[in-house]
C-alpha cells in the first residue's frame, strides 16, 4: 500500500514539474515575441524620426528645443519666534474675562 502512495506522489510531482516547465517555456516565448515587437516598433519610429530630420534639414527648418521653464518662485517660510525655552500657554477662559 505504501509503495502505491509513493508512486502516486512521484507521478504528481513529475506532472507538476512538467506543467511548470511548459508554463516557463510559454512565458519565455511570450517575452521574446514582445521583445521582437518592441524592437520592430523602435526601428520604425527611429526611421520616421530620421526621415523627418532629413526633410527638415533639406528645407532649412531648425528643430527648436522646447522653451526652458523658469524656476519656481520660492514660497516664504514663516519664522518662529524665539521663546528662550519658555512654553506659551493658552489663556484660560477666566483669565480672558478678567483681563
Amino acid at each position: 500500500m505504501s509503495s502505491t502512495n509513493n508512486t502516486e506522489q512521484r507521478l504528481q510531482v513529475a506532472a507538476k514539474k512538467a506543467d511548470r516547465e511548459r508554463e516557463a517555456a510559454k512565458a519565455m516565448r511570450e517575452y521574446e515575441a514582445e521583445k521582437v515587437r518592441i524592437d520592430a516598433n523602435t526601428t520604425r519610429l527611429r526611421a520616421l524620426r530620421l526621415a523627418k530630420e532629413a526633410a527638415d534639414a533639406a528645407t532649412g527648418v531648425r528643430a527648436t528645443a522646447p522653451p526652458a521653464k523658469a524656476p519656481a518662485a520660492k514660497k516664504p517660510v514663516a519664522k518662529k519666534k524665539a521663546t528662550n525655552g519658555a512654553v506659551a500657554r493658552p489663556r484660560s477662559s477666566r483669565a480672558a474675562k478678567s483681563a
